[in-house]
């Protein structure tokens, strides 16, 4: 079964809290499945506003009562773990378990170098790496204990056609997916290579059980049906600034989900 989620960025003309929580409030009143926020500090265009997702998120948990809701991607390696174990454990209990943890290395540069942290990618991997481990560790040892078992779901990003992403997404439980050559501003992923990237975690895993591929594009392009029976198990459609902003996201909820 396919879930349809609506993907929100946290900056720029999305960078005001009250907007984020209005489109997800609509996005659960509308039939939608999911909130997904982005995780950012700063942009590329350092006027853009940037509003802090955690706490953004803690909002749109008390307003709502069934979408899943989550961080995608948190940007790990530049967090205290500590911090986001207590952080996700408190949004899981206030969202009665329905809360999403993503884990990445995250896309700027500049979040890690301007604060005095190191950007260099394979440092930032051996980070992500370790602090999953005790991020896990944590849930059980520091109460409150989240409310979903065994845990919290957690989805890791891969760059198709690099696999290392993928590698480390299938010891999880999800994967998203995005790719070097399509998206946002460049062609949708076919469906043919969509289905490349299913077929390695299921090589990678053993088997897909249990295990969600959540992938991010236009339902208005026309291939939602085709990835769904490639495999993908959550449909994000993607919002932002290059789709027509705010405007266009509130039309695009008030449609519903493309089922």
């Amino acid at each position: 079964m396919v879930r349809y989620a609506v993907g929100l960025p946290n900056l720029g003309e999305f960078g005001d809290p009250q907007v984020l929580v209005e489109l997800a409030v609509a996005a659960e009143e509308r039939g939608w499945d999911g909130v997904y926020l982005w995780d950012h500090l700063l942009y590329h265009d350092r006027d853009w506003p940037v509003v802090n997702p955690t706490v953004v998120l803690s909002a749109i948990a008390a307003r709502t009562s069934r979408i899943r809701i989550g961080v995608l991607m948190t940007a790990l390696p530049r967090r205290r773990v500590q911090m986001v174990a207590k952080e996700t454990a408190t949004l899981d209990v206030l969202s009665g378990g329905r809360l999403v943890v993503g884990a990445g290395l995250g896309s700027v540069d500049a979040e890690y170098a301007d604060f005095g942290e190191d950007p260099d990618l394979k440092a930032r991997a051996a980070k992500l790496d370790q602090g999953l481990e005790e991020l896990t560790r944590l849930w059980k040892e520091l109460p409150p204990s989240p409310v979903q078992r065994p845990r919290i779901p957690i989805w890791c990003p891969g760059r198709w056609p690099t696999k290392v992403g993928f590698r480390r997404a299938a010891r999880w439980d999800g994967a998203m997916p995005t790719f070097h050559e399509y998206g946002q501003d460049l062609p949708p992923v076919p469906v043919s290579e969509f289905a490349r990237v299913v077929d390695f975690l299921a090589e990678q895993r053993g088997s897909l059980d249990g295990f969600d591929i959540a992938l991010e594009g236009r339902a208005a392009d026309g291939l939602v049906d085709g990835y769904a029976a490639a495999g993908m198990t959550w449909w994000v459609e993607a919002m932002g600034w290059w789709r027509g902003g705010v405007a266009d996201a509130r039309a695009t909820i008030a449609a519903g989900p493309p089922r």
